[in-house]
């Protein structure tokens, strides 16, 4: 089985009304990625793979360790070449100018280990809060359409999530896939960051599934006027949007939406 695309095939067993038949079925890819910084690690994901560079990028951007510091270059590293690597390491290179990274031993979740007050206090020593016009609400209630239009992997597999950037009319300006939620939106923010496109005070980030904190934070370091999402989202990430200023939506699905304030 070769798993160097984003998908591959396997066989299933469907059973349906208590018939059985055996078929070819295709699956989403899930791989590991080592990402560093200067050639440090500073964190290990699940991923699927594809965008890779964006998702390394996007990584060391919300979690805060580019800050000023310009990405000179992208490259898939370690200690064989690229293709016996299988593509699963990249280092981000900005000529040492970078924070000097802690490496995440264990891979990236949204578990941090910390209460909620501390969590937003650490924010806050490096991310001020934004001072944005909200969207409009039939904006908000009308983005989902057009992600549901590009979602090409989740249409093959149903089995992976999506973030997508909009703009102030609703219009989709950019869209990634992955099996990790975290890894959808941070691919959007190195997109982004590599395009000159941050801080992104005039997009919103709509994802699929919760807003978790991890959600909320990521959207606040690239400045995301507003983060929408298909489900709720936890009591921390309520309080985290209203320490950003952020606008933030969820249960947004078809014409409805639940503001959070």
């Amino acid at each position: 089985m070769t798993t160097r695309g984003r998908t591959t095939k396997v066989f299933t067993e469907k059973i349906e009304a208590g018939k059985s038949h055996r078929v070819p079925d295709e699956v989403i890819v899930e791989e590991p990625i080592s990402i560093r910084l200067d050639g440090e690690l500073v964190g290990t994901t699940m991923r699927t793979p594809g965008n890779d560079f964006d998702l390394a990028v996007g990584f060391c951007f919300t979690e805060g360790l580019l800050q000023e510091a310009k990405v000179k270059s992208i490259r898939y590293c370690g200690q064989s070449n690229a293709s016996e690597a299988e593509f699963n390491d990249v280092t981000v290179d900005t000529d040492g100018l970078g924070i000097k990274p802690v490496a995440r031993l264990g891979p990236a979740s949204s578990s941090c280990g910390i209460c909620g007050v501390e969590a937003i206090e650490n924010l806050l020593e490096f991310l001020k809060p934004l001072d944005i016009e909200p969207f409009d609400i039939e904006t908000l209630t009308s983005v989902a359409e057009d992600i549901q239009k590009e979602q090409d992997l989740f249409s093959a597999t149903g089995a992976v999530h999506a973030a997508m950037a909009f703009d102030r009319s609703g219009r989709s300006v950019v869209i990634r896939e992955d099996i990790g939620r975290h890894n959808a939106v941070d691919k959007i923010v190195g997109h982004l960051c590599l395009e000159e496109s941050l801080p992104a005070n005039e997009m919103g980030l709509w994802v699929s599934g919760r807003a978790s904190f991890e959600m909320v934070q990521k959207a606040w370091a690239a400045g995301f006027a507003c983060l929408v999402a298909v489900s709720g989202p936890s009591g921390l990430a309520v309080d985290t949007a209203k320490a950003a200023g952020m606008q933030l939506g969820g249960f947004a699905r078809g014409n409805r939406i639940n503001l959070y304030y």
